[in-house]
């Protein structure tokens, strides 16, 4: 599939047209200048033809901003990979020097450039949109990205351009969805990275470095799915700007979308109020779980140390003991594989199905040694058992008395379920319905 990457310098509406082109609000907009930061990709449908779209944060050089310099490398980056470039100017300002700079940078790409001329949005500003001819990139095209001016010929115009032979790549629906989770600067996207043995993701000391949920394609060393980095979410009260409201709603939407969540804490402050909160987050929509301790190089150690973390650990954790627990050091890249064995593992388990016929063999004994207490002289009998067709492992137990079955009793049920199969790191629901 094609890829378009629409660049520019900061503030011209890039985030606006992106999502304006893939049809719902996947990047943040907002006024102010530099809040896009990683590549964000989603899909374009026009008349026909489907094309990837990469938005990308401004362009800007010479900048003393940590963030402006990485920026910087990850336009470069968009346009290396992208089979056309949109470059988007704005009407208003006219040529700057930023924009002769790219202009620059795009003719030497030897890359096919479509130029467009946003906030154009009254036809008198037409006549600021003439003095882009002379970046020399050819044919301009006026739009508005907020109101949708222009954006068909703009359309017509990539489409038509788009490179014939561009590789057909299948998308990629049916894989798992790993998504990383955790506090600020954990350290979610150098996993990301180191994973991907690439620097897809922005790092930067500070926390808050990275506020759009960002999903990439993996496929190495055997392993395949779509690997969400997101944004970290702090407390509710000690988040002020609007920019990180969105950006921990989207972290959220990223969990309930996901099949397994690698949750990652800080070695240094171990599991905090604010974990256990992302860790309810996660077990309340019923998804896989992976808990990364990260930074374990920073850790005075002696030959006991994890294992007392471990367990320290499991206890702030119960009742999910069963959650697999992997101490790394990304920035010196150990036990990597570890993260993503254990995640394959779990993400097995949450999709495991098993037959009736073994359900029954394996639990009808369990039940028979040990029936639910009788409630006010009447006796439960549970007859038969079936695993339900829901995403998440759950479990049907069909009995006479449904009401006499008591929280206790599911929970016996649940962890024979859990000795039986083996669901560790996945949430188990069981429910007694009447026969």
């Amino acid at each position: 599939m094609s890829l378009v990457a629409i660049v520019g310098r900061p503030n011209v509406g890039k985030s606006t047209l992106f999502n304006r082109l893939v049809g719902m609000r996947q990047a943040i907009v907002d006024e102010t200048a530099g809040v896009t930061r990683d590549r964000h990709y989603g899909k374009c449908e026009w008349c026909g033809t489907e094309f990837s779209v990469v938005d990308t944060g401004g362009y800007t050089s010479n900048s003393d901003d940590i963030f402006e310099e990485e920026i910087r490398k990850q336009v470069l980056l968009a346009i290396e990979e992208a089979d056309l470039i949109l470059f988007m100017t704005e009407a208003a300002t006219g040529v700057t020097d930023y924009d002769a700079e790219i202009a620059d940078l795009l003719r030497r790409s030897g890359k096919p450039v479509v130029v467009a001329v946003n906030k154009v949005d009254t036809g008198d500003k037409m006549f600021d949109t003439y003095q882009f001819y002379s970046l020399g990139l050819g044919e301009i095209w006026s739009i508005s990205s907020a109101n949708g001016g222009g954006t068909g010929d703009l359309l017509d115009e990539i489409v038509r351009k788009l490179p014939e032979d561009a590789a057909a790549e299948n998308d990629h629906p049916e894989l798992p969805r790993i998504t990383i989770v955790g506090r600020p600067n954990v350290g979610k996207s150098s996993l990301t990275n180191a994973l991907l043995g690439s620097e897809r993701n922005i790092v930067t000391p500070l926390a808050g470095t990275t506020r759009d949920s960002i999903a990439t394609y993996y496929n190495k060393f055997g392993h395949e799915f779509m690997l969400v980095d997101t944004a970290g979410m702090r407390k509710k009260a000690k988040v002020h700007e609007d920019l990180e409201f969105y950006s921990v709603m989207r972290a959220i939407r990223a969990i309930e979308h996901s099949d397994v969540c690698i949750l990652m804490i800080d070695a240094q402050t171990g599991m905090e109020a604010q974990d256990m909160n992302i860790l309810n987050l996660i077990e309340k929509n019923k998804k896989g779980c992976v808990l990364v301790v990260n930074k374990w190089d920073a850790v005075e150690k002696d030959s006991n140390t994890m294992k007392r973390y471990t367990e320290a650990l499991k206890e702030r954790l119960a009742p999910f003991n069963d959650i697999p627990i992997i101490f790394t050091s990304v920035i010196k890249k150990q036990r990597i594989m570890d993260v993503l064995d254990a995640t394959a593992k779990v993400y097995a388990n949450y999709s495991k199905k098993i037959p009736t016929s073994v359900l029954n063999e394996e639990m009808l004994p369990e039940i028979e040694n040990y029936p639910p207490p009788a409630w006010k002289g009447k006796y439960v009998k549970i007859k038969y058992v079936t695993q339900l067709p829901t995403r998440s492992p759950a479990f049907a137990f069909f009995c006479n008395l449904p009401q006499y079955v008591k929280e206790p009793y599911k929970r016996f049920l649940e962890n024979r379920l859990r000795e039986k199969f083996d669901f560790s790191g996945c949430p188990v629901r069981v429910f007694i319905r009447q026969k």
